[in-house]
């Protein structure tokens, strides 16, 4: 069969061209956004008085049966169709006749595929959001039974501070409510209809794209048709949203991946999610979390190619924008599943707090704590009490102990103004508990924390 633009041609393409020129294979994924598209604006045309009721019936009842075929698996998706546009709309007018040559007015498959690659974005959005929320419940069901579990607190990937472990997951919380606000600004800023737009300039039939915003669900109409046609904003936020969701997985992973080696020994994944090796029978492997860390680069790769499409197009429309869809559907697939496995690995992860105590044990955790009091109880300035501090250090060093073990003795030998209360400042347990400002890891600060979160939940 002729393709629908041939009437300018004289000679058929190759089947190379057809083979290098389709994406029908890859956009299809849009079936149910364009049958959709179509059925508005065919609505749209016959309250304009552009299509008979019986024409838009028989449109209506024509793609609900090009639905049913290919959510069956009947319908047959050809490479010489070019795209999903193309391949509807052949098979609607095979179906009914003229009136699904009519369909097409007052549209060109530029605002077309505008239409249906923003709607998919938009409902991804909302998806990627409900994942994320089902991910941070599973993470405050863990996190709300160790709020007095102490872990040591590092930076530099060192013993830094003692902290408790609801509170470092707490953290991960936090990153996760600025992705779920980074998708719902991008579905606000781009709830926006390019229907109606045509190829570039609008067109001259009388057509109502209020209404067809309407039916589809979206705030507005765009504002100027040239941009819109070419715009691919609302998938380069996606794309980008996407990565930095899965940065913050990646870190987390990354964390996942050390606790749970024989050095820390702080969790232990659960054999439901981990791997073993081909040569050595001892091995468990980290292997989600390690490959979440790897999902994580493909989800940029997919950001950097639209971003380097994009750069350099001229308006309007361009084929190149053909590009845009293949790594869009690729990182949304790889975020809702990475969502999903990450949820069920900590679900089910065993945690170890016995060794993630004896590990706060190591490095001399308190030892900030001997310099606050230092300036707190004895009036000392902080920078002479940074020394002093330093010196009982050395001296715990020397005795092959934590800070948190030396008698008093040694510290009245350092500095006399030192009083024997500041045994219990030395504590562990105290030294976290101690940091009750705002934002802290204090068990009753964690609490606080944790029950914002609930209640962000809640009211989502």
């Amino acid at each position: 069969m002729e393709k629908m633009w041939s009437g300018r041609f004289s000679a058929s393409g190759t089947k190379l061209l057809d083979q290098f020129n389709a994406s029908i294979m890859f956009d299809r994924k849009l079936y149910r956004e364009d049958i959709e598209g179509s059925i508005a604006h065919a609505t749209m045309l016959e309250k304009q008085s552009i299509l008979t009721k019986e024409e838009l019936t028989q449109i209506v009842n024509g793609l609900a049966q090009v639905k049913a075929e290919i959510e069956s698996g009947e319908f047959e998706w050809k490479i010489s169709d070019e795209d999903l546009h193309m391949a509807i709309e052949k098979r609607l007018t095979a179906i009914i006749g003229d009136a699904g040559k009519k369909l097409h007015t007052a549209r060109s498959r530029n605002d077309q595929v505008a239409v249906d690659f923003r709607r998919f974005v938009l409902r991804k959005n909302f998806e990627i959001v409900d994942a994320i929320k089902l991910l941070m419940q599973e993470i405050l069901v863990v996190a709300s039974k160790h709020t007095e579990t102490i872990l040591p607190g590092m930076t530099h990937l060192q013993h830094a501070q003692p902290i408790n472990f609801g509170f470092h997951l707490g953290a991960y919380l936090s990153m996760f409510v600025r992705d779920i606000e980074r998708f719902e600004s991008s579905y606000k800023r781009n709830n926006i209809s390019p229907l109606g737009c045509a190829a570039l300039a609008g067109t001259p039939h009388n057509i109502d794209r209020a209404k067809t915003a309407e039916l589809l669900g979206f705030d507005s109409v765009s504002l100027n048709c040239l941009d819109t046609v070419s715009d691919r904003d609302f998938a380069l936020e996606i794309l980008f949203n996407i990565s930095t969701m899965m940065m913050h997985i990646s870190r987390l992973s990354e964390e996942l991946v050390m606790w749970s080696s024989y050095e820390f020994a702080f969790i232990e994944l659960s054999d439901e999610y981990s791997t073993g090796s081909s040569i050595m029978p001892q091995k468990k492997n980290p292997d989600v979390p390690e490959l979440l860390r790897g999902k994580t680069g493909r989800v940029y790769g997919s950001l950097m190619g639209l971003l380097t499409v994009m750069k350099g197009l001229p308006l309007a429309y361009n084929k190149d924008t053909q590009e845009d869809k293949e790594g869009v559907f690729d990182a949304v697939e790889t975020a809702e599943i990475s969502l999903e496995i990450l949820k069920e690995a900590i679900k089910t992860m065993q945690v170890k707090t016995h060794n993630m105590k004896n590990a706060s044990k190591v490095g001399h955790l308190s030892a900030t704590d001997l310099a606050d009091y230092l300036v707190q109880k004895c009036n000392i300035p902080f920078r002479e009490a940074h020394f002093i501090t330093g010196r009982a250090v050395a001296k715990s060093e020397e005795l092959k102990i934590d800070l948190s073990d030396i008698e008093f003795k040694y510290l009245q030998e350092i500095d006399a103004r030192i009083n024997e209360d500041v045994l219990k400042f030395l504590s562990i347990e105290n030294s976290m508990n101690a940091r009750i400002s705002s934002g802290g890891t204090a068990t009753v600060r964690t609490k606080e924390q944790l029950e914002y979160f609930t209640n962000y939940l809640k009211e989502k």
